[in-house]
């Protein structure tokens, strides 16, 4: 039998346009912080179908996924271990509210982004504002 690669696990985290602002929560478990809604990749899933699981899932919201975003792994995007994400940009409705692996959830504006954010979500969310503005794409 071949033995599989080891390789950094799949994650997704969205972009949630809700209300004049984007989405975030604060997150429950270590690390701490407010976050991009996102996790994990199940076995069987498609990335789509788990960036509009995790986002009803930790939200509340329904999303329609607008547009891939762009992928980010550095390996040390994560403190825990290696993870590779795959960013969406959605589109939320329905009432706002933190579940599952959420403390709470809340919107924030561009010039109103709250002091601790967990992860590399601080740098993923100014690629977003500087496409938004501008239309350049992060690159590698």
């Amino acid at each position: 039998m071949r033995s599989l690669p080891v390789t950094p696990l799949l994650t997704v985290d969205i972009i949630i346009r809700f209300q004049n602002g984007i989405v975030l929560i604060e997150r429950k478990n270590p690390p701490p912080g407010w976050a991009l809604p996102g996790g994990f990749v199940d076995v069987d899933e498609s990335v789509e179908t788990a960036a509009i699981r995790e986002a009803k899932e930790e939200t509340s919201l329904a999303v329609t996924l607008i547009e891939q975003f762009h992928v980010y792994s550095n390996p040390d995007r994560d403190p825990r271990f290696h993870t590779a994400s795959v960013v969406f940009i959605a589109e939320g409705r329905g009432v706002l509210k933190g579940a599952d692996d959420a403390r709470k959830a809340a919107i924030f504006s561009p010039n109103e982004m709250p002091p601790v954010i967990a992860f590399d979500h601080r740098k993923i969310l100014s690629d977003y504002f500087t496409y938004v503005a501008t239309g350049k794409r992060p690159t590698v």
